[in-house]
C-alpha cells in the first residue's frame, strides 16, 4: 500500500510503535497509512508511528475486520476461538501470521479465573515490535467470549527458527527449501 493520508472518523484506539503503549487518535486528526499488513495499519500521527487494530479499521474509513465468536452455551473459554484469534495476528514486517510463524508456544487457560495464558516468542530477541505484537495478542483474544483477562509471557527457550514455520509459512516467505 503506498502511503495514504486520511482523516479519523471517529476517536481511534492505537498502540505507539514500538512501545505498545495505547492511545486515542481523536476524531477529525489528519493520519498518514504507512502500512497495512494483515488487516492491521501503521499510521503517522503527529510525528509518531501508530498501529491502528484492524477491528477499529472504520475510525480511518476502512472496512472493520469482525471477529465474531459464537459464545459456547457452557460459558467457557473455547480454546480453538483463542487460536483463531490468534491466527488474525500478522507479524508486522512480514505477511505471516504469528500462529503460522511458529511464534506462538503455549495456549493456557484457566476457566476459574476467566484467563488465557499465552507463551510466545520473536523472531529475534531484540526485535522492536515485541511490544506492540504482545499488545495485538492481548488485544485480540481478549474478544473471545467470556475471556476476562490475558496474560502473555515472552519467552525465548527454545529460540526461534525457520523451521518452527509452517510448510505454507516457509512457502509465502520463500524460505522452504
Amino acid at each position: 500500500m503506498e502511503r495514504k493520508m486520511v482523516v479519523t472518523q471517529s476517536d481511534c484506539p492505537a498502540r505507539l510503535v514500538p512501545a505498545g503503549t495505547r492511545i486515542t487518535i481523536p476524531k477529525d486528526t489528519f493520519v498518514t497509512i504507512t502500512q497495512a499488513l494483515g488487516g492491521n495499519y501503521t499510521v503517522s500521527v503527529n510525528g509518531n508511528l501508530a498501529r491502528i487494530d484492524g477491528t477499529d479499521a472504520a475510525a480511518i474509513g476502512y472496512q472493520a475486520q469482525e471477529l465474531d465468536f459464537e459464545p459456547a452455551a457452557d460459558g467457557l473459554i473455547q480454546e480453538e476461538q483463542v487460536w483463531q484469534a490468534l491466527k488474525t495476528i500478522f507479524d508486522p514486517e512480514i505477511p505471516v501470521n504469528l500462529v503460522d510463524l511458529g511464534l506462538i508456544y503455549k495456549v493456557a487457560i484457566d476457566q476459574s479465573k476467566k484467563a488465557v495464558v499465552i507463551d510466545m516468542t520473536l523472531t529475534a530477541p531484540g526485535c522492536g515490535m515485541g511490544p506492540v505484537l504482545i499488545s495485538d495478542v492481548k488485544y485480540r483474544v481478549a474478544k473471545v467470549p467470556f475471556v476476562d483477562s490475558v496474560e502473555v509471557d515472552l519467552v525465548f527457550d527454545p529460540p526461534w527458527s525457520r523451521e518452527m514455520m509452517s510448510e505454507e509459512a516457509q512457502l509465502e516467505t520463500g524460505l522452504f527449501f
